[in-house]
């Protein structure tokens, strides 16, 4: 996935989806919207730990890796037979 929107440090980077919610259409993306959180180990004591918060989905766009660019998806055929295809280069995604 390709980020489209958001802060600039994490605009047009390029990261895997960790985790789908699809109650809320959020996506949790790789080392994208990082925030520290402060937790607590067995002892009690506070550790800082770096968390990947969710983006929504309307922010991340399919990355083809053809055309090197952010690309919408299609379905084509009918019955059986459809597939999903990038509308920049019409390559088919498995």
């Amino acid at each position: 996935m390709i980020i489209t929107s958001g802060s600039r440090k994490d605009k047009k980077k390029v990261a895997t989806v960790l985790e789908i919610i699809k109650g809320k259409d959020m996506v949790v993306v790789e080392g994208v919207n990082i925030k520290k959180k402060v937790t607590r180990d067995t002892k009690g004591d506070k550790t800082m730990v770096d968390v990947e918060y969710p983006v929504h989905v309307s922010n991340v766009m399919f990355y083809d890796e053809k055309a090197k660019a952010g690309s919408r998806i299609a379905v084509e055929g009918t019955g059986k037979d459809k597939n999903r295809v990038t509308k920049k280069s019409g390559t088919t995604i498995k």
